[in-house]
């Protein structure tokens, strides 16, 4: 069920604005955690170019950074005094009053930039999403035991299709036959559901197995698609300065582990087909 809204793929352009306003944010996290000794951790595609390209991967027009719960939680309570004007914190309950739903990941938004053309759907989510971000994921502790994990993903994935209910649109033809008729079941069941309640859910579910001693953590608010991502505790309890373009971001001590359980053979390059942005419709604009 990965998120429908502002999928559509544009054609290769210069992306060093893109990446300078990203390294802005991305900086502000870094100095707003070290601040106040919170620990945060590159993510995903930033985790990747860290590590393969020494900062942005070059095709790549957004950023990811992790925290666990506890550290996410201090940093909220933080960070916005600590950002500057062209900076926000966007967490998913400030959509429309808390009643719109796009996914379940808070972001810092960079205010200086637009990435989509303005038209209903931008309308409907006030016009937040229509700029550069960057993904703040959370990460929960998962029960070691496969049967219960695996429970706590179903739920998962059963909570964001009632929460696409409350999605601008949805685009059915992406789905298979079997999973067209189990998101129309459950976003239409979800539209009847006050999205707070759904994401009271989602956030219970999040942190049920938090305190229990398990040596696993699991992204609580990654989409359906990438909740398997599994991490072992000791790979990422404490952090490493990585370089990353012009300075230093922390990253999980054991990085190599972290993306072996998300790429794989992370080294090998993509297709060159492959190497092109894939979160804005039109060219992204940076003014500051």
């Amino acid at each position: 069920m990965e998120s429908d809204a502002l999928k559509t793929p544009l054609a290769p352009y210069d992306l060093a604005p893109v990446h300078g306003a990203n390294l802005k944010i991305l900086k502000e996290i870094d100095r707003i955690c070290r601040k106040y000794e919170i620990a945060y951790m590159i993510d995903s595609g930033t985790l990747l170019g860290a590590v393969r390209h020494q900062g942005f991967i070059p095709w790549d027009d957004d950023a990811d950074v992790a925290f666990t719960r506890e550290n996410y939680e201090r940093f909220a309570k933080v960070v916005r005094k600590e950002l500057p004007k062209d900076m926000k914190l966007l967490e998913p309950h400030q959509l429309a009053g808390g009643e719109a739903f796009y996914d379940f990941t808070p972001r810092i938004l960079y205010l200086n930039s637009k990435t989509h053309e303005d038209s209903p759907e931008m309308q409907y989510y006030e016009g937040r999403l229509n700029h550069l971000w960057v993904d703040l994921f959370i990460q929960d502790d998962l029960p070691q035991c496969k049967v219960k994990a695996a429970g706590i993903r179903a739920v998962h994935t059963l909570i964001y299709g009632l929460a696409m209910g409350h999605r601008y649109e949805l685009d059915h033809s992406k789905y298979g036959p079997l999973a067209k008729i189990a998101v129309k079941i459950l976003a239409g069941a979800g539209k009847r559901i006050p999205m707070k309640t759904i994401r009271r859910l989602q956030r219970r579910l999040a942190v049920c197995g938090n305190g229990k001693n398990s040596r696993l953590r699991y992204y609580s608010n990654y989409q359906p698609d990438y909740l398997h991502v599994t991490i072992e505790k000791q790979w990422n309890d404490r952090t490493v300065d990585l370089p990353f373009e012009d300075t230093v971001l922390m990253a999980p001590e054991n990085w190599d582990q972290v993306l072996k359980q998300i790429y794989g053979d992370y080294m090998q390059l993509p297709p060159e087909k492959e190497r092109v942005p894939t979160h804005s419709a039109i060219k992204i604009q940076v003014t500051g």
